[in-house]
């Protein structure tokens, strides 16, 4: 029996020990002729792949920012598919979030594209603790995704800025083509790019990070400035230069140009969880294409009752006269899908002169009139308002595709019209219409 014992023990002591959670490599103080680490105010990181530079910022701002039930579900949502449990439960820790920004030799993304320069971050202490890992040849990029792979491996939620577009598949083609590190597996990645463009596009036109630094996130405010910061497209050409025996010093400005960028993504989370999560009344400060661009996000996403609130807000708040219109148009569909149909109506009836969206009213309101409100006289009316608009704009244009759309609208305002005024002779000056209409894309 003992022997028995004693066989069974030697066996349960060849079964693997649980592995150790990975932690981040020492560092050492860099040679005396590494005068690129001592700029940088690096540390030597070694592992058994070799070596890479290691530069450690903690940063007072942004200050944390605890993500809202609303804003994780808004921005984890598609159209397409469900969230599942595991990333709900990732997301809702933020201690297990990565910002990640890469500087790369490159924006061509294919297999001789390098992420020279990748820099993570995470909250810590109230503030922003900021990693960046710098190779200073090709043949330390081993030893950087080894390193990067063991961040991930502690934080699988990475939240980046058209991350999901090019840093993380960029990152996924370089550990696959070392064939000796996996690929990390994430439990979410959250893409701030689409929220971004959804929400402010309308009003500033471009959502290039650095403008939403200036004129969205309030740099002033955070004591941070870009005065002296060097052009993202004279990156790669930085890099090249100083492999080639170049000066280190825009090497310095391409790390502080990485370092703005993550506390850029960390801030611009901020700012969006705060206005994804706020409610009417918070709202008076926002502006109305703002609120405009907030509400379309929201319908796209399925949250059509808030998108409904912030429209009206938005309109309520004064639009510019070229954005009105469509506003009107959102929130009239947005009417007619929650039953609401007086007061779509309502809006049809502000955009019948509208270049743009007349022929919809118009089609809109006649089926209001005859389904909804019982008036015949009226439904006839505005069919007939709606075929002459349409009409009128497909004499204008000779565009096939366009006339073939209008022939089918036409069809359906004339089948409205001889069924609202019955009767041979309406049929028949309808067909002629009708014939008359397609002759002229002809």
């Amino acid at each position: 029996m003992s022997a028995s014992v004693d066989k069974y023990s030697r066996l349960a002591a060849l079964r693997p020990a649980r592995s150790a959670p990975p932690r981040p490599a020492a560092l050492r103080a860099p040679d005396q002729e590494d005068s690129l680490a001592q700029l940088l105010g690096a540390g030597v990181a070694r592992n058994h792949f070799g070596e890479h530079l290691s530069i450690r910022n903690w940063f007072s701002t942004p200050e944390f920012s605890k993500p809202s039930a609303v804003a994780l579900e808004l921005l984890s949502r598609t159209r397409d598919s469900s969230v599942t449990r595991r990333t709900h439960i990732a997301l809702e820790d933020p201690f297990k979030w990565l910002f990640l920004d890469t500087e790369t030799t490159g924006l061509a993304g294919g297999t001789g594209t390098y992420p020279f320069l990748v820099g993570i971050a995470w909250w810590d202490a109230g503030g922003l603790q900021v990693e960046q890992f710098f190779m200073r040849d090709f043949s330390e990029e081993h030893s950087l995704l080894h390193e990067l792979a063991a961040r991930v491996a502690e934080r699988p939620v990475l939240v980046t800025f058209n991350g999901k577009s090019f840093d993380w598949p960029l990152l996924e083609n370089r550990f696959t083509m070392t064939r000796a590190i996996s690929t990390p597996q994430l439990a979410a990645h959250l893409d701030l790019l689409h929220p971004a463009r959804a929400l402010w596009k309308l009003r500033l036109g471009s959502v290039r990070l650095i403008e939403l630094e200036r004129r969205v996130l309030d740099a002033a405010r955070l004591g941070w400035h870009r005065e002296d910061d060097i052009s993202s497209s004279l990156i790669p050409q930085f890099y090249f230069d100083y492999l080639r025996g170049g000066p280190s010093a825009p090497i310095a400005g391409v790390v502080r140009h990485n370092q703005m960028d993550l506390r850029g993504l960390a801030a611009l989370f901020g700012k969006i969880n705060s206005l994804l999560a706020s409610q009417e009344a918070a709202r008076d400060g926002i502006d109305s294409l703002d609120l405009f661009g907030l509400s379309r996000f929201l319908e796209r996403r399925g949250d059509s009752d808030r998108a409904r609130i912030a429209c009206s807000q938005a309109i309520e708040f004064g639009l510019p006269a070229e954005f009105r219109p469509r506003a009107c148009r959102e929130l009239a569909l947005l009417a007619k899908r929650r039953g609401e149909h007086a007061a779509a109506a309502a809006l049809w009836l502000e955009l019948v002169a509208d270049p743009q969206d007349g022929v919809l009213a118009c089609e809109q309101l006649a089926i209001h009139y005859e389904r909804r409100a019982k008036d015949s006289a009226r439904a006839a009316e505005f069919a007939r308002l709606g075929l002459a608009k349409l009409q009128r704009m497909s004499s204008r244009s000779r565009d096939p595709y366009a006339g073939a759309r209008a022939s089918r609208l036409v069809e359906k305002f004339l089948s409205r019209i001889s069924r609202l005024e019955g009767g041979v002779s309406s049929r028949n000056r309808g067909a002629a219409e009708l014939s008359v209409f397609n002759r002229s894309f002809k």
